[in-house]
């Protein structure tokens, strides 16, 4: 069976009388007297639109000092929470939480870099919850506390 004739076979699956969803939406289209004169198959690829992606991500950033809930974000996309943790996932790589926790981090090692502030002002400024908090998190992710990476850097 080819794939064409396996969606029309679905849609005319679901017009008797309840939608199946799965990968695919189906959205039926309705005339006036309530009978289901069609059902359009929208193929889902599993990434966001470049749009979603933008505004998540500037979201993100613009609440990079004091961060932002998933379904905060997901509601900005017209997603439920769940398809868009998925959907950012498999359009980024990495998950809404890890890209937020990594732009914390290059925030970080700017301020490191450009500023005399010291590290619990960074963990704050940067969105981590204290100085310790941040600590952990640089040294996982660099291997070094964020003090020796401030010295290697200058």
């Amino acid at each position: 069976m080819s794939e064409a004739s396996g969606e029309v076979s679905a849609i005319r699956a679901a017009r008797i009388n309840h939608l199946q969803i799965f990968q695919d939406e189906l959205i039926p289209m309705n005339s006036a007297n309530g009978i289901v004169i069609a059902t359009v198959a929208i193929q889902s690829t599993g990434r966001l639109k470049p749009w979603q992606v933008t505004t998540a991500k500037q979201m993100m950033l613009d609440h990079l000092a004091t961060g932002i809930s998933v379904t905060a974000l997901a509601e900005a996309c017209g997603l439920s929470r769940s398809h868009f943790s998925r959907m950012f996932k498999e359009s980024t790589r990495v998950s809404a939480q890890q890209w937020l926790r990594e732009q914390r981090l290059r925030k970080s090692k700017e301020l490191l870099e450009a500023s005399s502030m010291m590290l619990a002002e960074i963990a704050l400024e940067c969105g981590f919850y204290d100085q310790p908090h941040f600590c952990r998190t640089f040294m996982r992710s660099e291997g070094i506390t964020p003090q020796a990476w401030k010295q290697q850097a200058i």
